[in-house]
């Protein structure tokens, strides 16, 4: 077991999602920036699809009760074990009574902890994911205890460090394609929504990030419709809300564009105040 010391601002058990279900209105959930958390289960030769740590903008303080292995991947938080700092993207061999800290936040959002065969709590309609209502919490609070499994062979050290492309935290381009309502608007609304330079807001969650700048106010009203993660709807106020892992399965406003899972996975780790735009992608 782990033991949550401190639980941070927002930790959460996630895997790549909870699929099979929106026509019954159950949200993909699942790792926010799936590229860092792969890559973290890939270094431990885990399976695509087993559950990691989750961590938002301040991480958790946890103690290990068994030997495992485990990798930390994603933004750079500073991460400690018995207060030796770590290293991003290499496999660490950890004992029982270890303990995981985190401190500074030094580039990104999102961190991941990755644990050797993965964390082995509950799965509920083909998931792990936590999602409120699904899963009972969204969450991990103080004293909760997290399994995993025993390991008995030997675990081989990394004997070097998985470099990362820095400039997938740094880049401002995040690309998408034409969303299904696009084409609402006049060329001259189209141009701005593309050109305009947008601003990450404080309204950020695993729901949706709203970006700050009101680009094109409108009264256009339509059905709602089916929207996924990475759905950019418009809103009355010209706003753009950029729908994430825990959105709804419908929407009411306009779908200007779609992100890609790579762009949501960019975008995951952009904090309050960071700016972007958008490059479109031809959709054939």
């Amino acid at each position: 077991m782990i033991k949550v010391l401190k639980a941070g601002l927002y930790t959460s058990i996630q895997d790549k999602g909870r699929f099979g279900y929106r026509n019954i209105g159950v949200p993909n959930s699942g790792a926010m920036d799936s590229i860092s958390s792969g890559l973290a289960n890939a270094l431990l030769n885990n399976q695509e699809n087993d559950a990691v740590l989750e961590i938002m903008l301040q991480g958790p303080t946890l103690e290990f009760t068994k030997t495992t292995a485990i990798v930390i991947s994603g933004a750079d938080m500073s991460p400690k074990l018995n207060d030796e700092f770590m290293l991003n993207y290499k496999v660490y061999t950890v004992k029982s009574g270890d303990i995981l800290s985190f401190g500074q936040l030094i580039k990104g959002l999102i961190t991941y902890v990755a644990i050797l065969g993965g964390f082995q709590t509950e799965t509920i309609l083909n998931s792990k994911s936590f999602y409120q209502g699904i899963t009972g919490e969204s969450k991990l609070k103080k004293n909760d205890c997290i399994p995993y499994k025993t390991q008995t062979t030997s675990i081989k050290k990394a004997n070097s460090i998985l470099k990362i492309n820095k400039q997938f935290f740094e880049t401002k381009i995040i690309e998408a394609y034409k969303g299904p309502d696009f084409e609402l608007f006049s060329l001259a609304e189209q141009e701005k929504l593309i050109t305009n330079l947008y601003t990450v807001s404080k309204d950020i969650n695993r729901m949706g990030y709203r970006l700050e700048e009101s680009v094109i106010p409108h009264n256009k009203s339509m059905i709602t419709g089916p929207v996924l993660p990475g759905t950019v709807q418009i809103v009355p106020s010209g706003q753009l809300i950029i729908l994430m892992k825990d959105a709804q399965t419908t929407g009411g406003y306009p779908r200007v564009f779609q992100l890609s899972e790579k762009s949501i996975a960019i975008l995951a780790q952009k904090k309050v105040g960071d700016t972007l735009n958008f490059s479109v992608l031809n959709n054939s």
